[in-house]
């Protein structure tokens, strides 16, 4: 079946895609709109995603969407990963192998991405660019919305390019095995009631303090909801922090789950309690009720959709009352 995306003028069908949105957790899951417009517009087409190493495990998750994936080595100008110059010749040449039809660049405003994008040597390019900076080309280009929420973003360039108009829900498949291997977690640490998810960790300077996720974790515990802590292998101190802080009792999960069982964690859980982090967009995802704090990072464009089920706190010192008030409403909604 022909694509319906109108990038040629010829009219030739696109059959191989290149995706490059390189990017951390919660970037890739905003960009699932966009997936699945993309695969409703051009259902035969093979889909290569072109992103960071992490992200090779979400072709095999959302295979509905995606078929192949690309490391990219870096690139100068994307702080995301440091440039590896020796191996982006061979990236390069596994890049023009594949021959792509089209190459969409979604992985920002395109002042250094569009370079990049260009050079996987696909027949046609589109994506985003700002008013004078480099514009690889006048037709299949637009200027990047700064003004939409993040999963409406990737969306844009998918209705310029003739996708049509199509939801911003986020969604995260899960798998069996992922529940099996819950299952065997909540049992060797005897989580067998309700409980709550508090994530503490973000990246850079965008958490609130763990004796204030303490406080929040302590009144959750008072409403009878068990106190679930998570967070990568990395940030044992932060969730060790928020413990020692604790009057109540805590398991504290951080290294130990795969993405996989925590979004099955997630999904099994009352609330979400977290940083504006992946955490978050991995809450809405799997929809269940959250709070998000914001000290620094932009909530109208981070900040989950549904604002009934998921809870933006956006103050710069937030304070506790605030977020259990917020939290009380997410359960109310939830």
């Amino acid at each position: 079946m022909a694509s319906e995306l109108r990038v040629d003028p010829t009219g030739a069908p696109v059959r191989r895609i290149a995706l490059l949105r390189a990017l951390q957790l919660g970037d890739l899951l905003c960009s699932v709109p966009a997936l699945r417009a993309l695969r409703r517009a051009a259902p035969e087409a093979e889909v290569t995603l072109i992103g960071l190493p992490w992200a090779r495990e979400l072709v095999d998750r959302f295979d509905q969407y995606l078929d192949l994936f690309l490391e990219l080595p870096g690139f100068p100008g994307l702080p995301e990963r440091p440039f590896d110059a020796r191996g982006f010749p061979e990236f390069l040449a596994r890049a023009h192998g594949h021959a792509f039809d089209l190459v969409l660049q979604l992985h920002g405003s395109g002042e250094s991405s569009n370079v990049l994008a260009v050079l996987l040597g696909g027949r046609r390019t589109a994506g985003f660019y700002r008013p004078g900076a480099y514009r690889p080309d006048g037709e299949t280009f637009v200027p990047y919305p700064d003004d939409l929420p993040e999963p409406r973003r990737p969306l844009r360039l998918l209705e310029a390019l003739g996708a049509g108009a199509a939801d911003d829900a986020l969604e995260f498949p899960l798998r069996e095995a992922d529940r099996r291997s819950l299952a065997a977690l909540r049992r060797r640490h005897g989580i067998d009631r309700p409980y709550a998810v508090v994530h503490a960790g973000a990246r850079s300077a965008r958490a609130w303090s763990p004796e204030n996720f303490a406080a929040v974790a302590d009144a959750l515990a008072r409403k009878g909801l068990s106190v679930v802590l998570t967070g990568t292998d990395a940030e044992r101190s932060v969730t060790g922090a928020v413990a020692g802080a604790m009057t109540a009792a805590a398991v504290d999960l951080a290294g130990e789950t795969t993405l996989g069982t925590l979004g099955a964690l997630l999904a099994d859980s009352h609330l979400v309690v977290c940083n504006d982090t992946g955490v978050s967009h991995l809450a809405a995802a799997v929809r269940v009720p959250s709070v998000v704090i914001f000290t620094t990072s932009d909530a109208r464009r981070w900040a989950p959709l549904d604002v009934r089920r998921h809870r933006a706190v956006r103050e710069a010192v937030a304070r506790t009352d605030t977020v259990l008030g917020e939290a009380e409403e997410a359960l109310r909604a939830g």
